[in-house]
């Protein structure tokens, strides 16, 4: 919901002042008569377009009630009261198109379109009006920034849904798991960032309180890539865990990675770090007293 000062904020920037609104409200005592020509004529244009077949032509009941919310559209659009009501309005009609997941494409399409029949139909009514220019511009205005709150409102709730699947892909590609009494293991893919690493740090010193481990192996053998930010990050992980008397070995450092934490001058202090995961899983053995060799004769 918009403010009274977001909504000032938003008609300065288009530019849109009272001597604009008057002349949309001129417009619209020409172009209300003109309505169902100018929807007939919208119509005929996306019957050209996919989008048509996807939406509406199944579906004749809902093709009729959206030529109804559409013609109510247009006469609030003309009535021009640009307070809360209004953009609400709007905002609920981008809340619609990101649910049924219309592409931002034809939705500016469809606008341009109704703008120049719009236009059009104000510079062809007779007797002309003399004012006729700067009614046009004004009618544009408006229908630009008509369509900034609808993507603004479509682009949130699309914000929203990337938020949420990246929260529950993450919980799912940062299983902390014991491995062994005392120790953890948590297998690092794909990209990493500063998001991810906050995630890494919480869960895994949650399951270090859990399970009093010993020994934590952070495994980057999976990750592409790591910049100074993820790095430090990682060392910081490393620390925490040793205030709460659990040791991190780093294993899976890369040739490639190796070399970038060279030349991004990271400093790993007395953090472990081994080539392979089996490198690590021998000094985690050793460090809580597992012979590796005793291990590997009792089988």
């Amino acid at each position: 919901m918009y403010s009274q000062l977001q909504i000032a904020d938003i008609m300065n920037k288009f530019e849109i002042n009272a001597e604009d609104i008057a002349r949309i409200r001129a417009a619209g005592s020409l172009l209300i008569p003109e309505l169902d020509k100018h929807i007939e004529a919208f119509y005929v244009w996306l019957r050209q377009h996919r989008e048509y077949q996807i939406y509406f032509a199944s579906n004749p009941k809902r093709l009729e009630r959206v030529i109804e919310l559409q013609k109510a559209h247009w006469e609030s659009f003309f009535a021009a009261n640009l307070d809360e009501k209004w953009f609400a309005s709007r905002i609920h009609v981008g809340a619609v198109h990101a649910h049924i997941d219309l592409p931002n494409d034809i939705y500016f399409a469809g606008m341009s379109m109704s703008g120049k029949s719009l236009v059009d139909r104000i510079r062809k009514i007779k007797p002309a009006s003399k004012d006729a220019g700067e009614m046009a511009d004004s009618v544009m205005k408006l229908i630009f920034m008509d369509s900034f709150v609808v993507i603004e409102e479509i682009s949130r709730i699309q914000r929203e849904k990337i938020t949420a699947g990246s929260k529950a892909l993450m919980e799912m590609s940062t299983p902390v798991t014991p491995i062994w009494e005392g120790i953890l293991l948590l297998p690092l893919l794909g990209i990493v960032d500063s998001t991810r690493t906050q995630d890494i740090m919480n869960k895994t010193l949650a399951e270090i309180a859990k399970t009093r481990a010993k020994v934590f192996v952070l495994d980057i053998s999976g990750v592409s890539a790591m910049d100074t930010a993820v790095a430090n990050q990682l060392i910081k992980i490393t620390k925490a865990t040793q205030l709460m008397g659990c040791e991190t070995i780093i294993s899976g450092v890369s040739p490639s990675i190796a070399r970038t934490l060279v030349e991004l001058g990271v400093s790993i202090g007395e953090v472990k770090t081994t080539a392979t995961l089996r490198d690590s899983f021998e000094l985690a053995l050793k460090a809580v007293g597992v012979d590796r060799h005793l291990l590997g004769n009792s089988h």
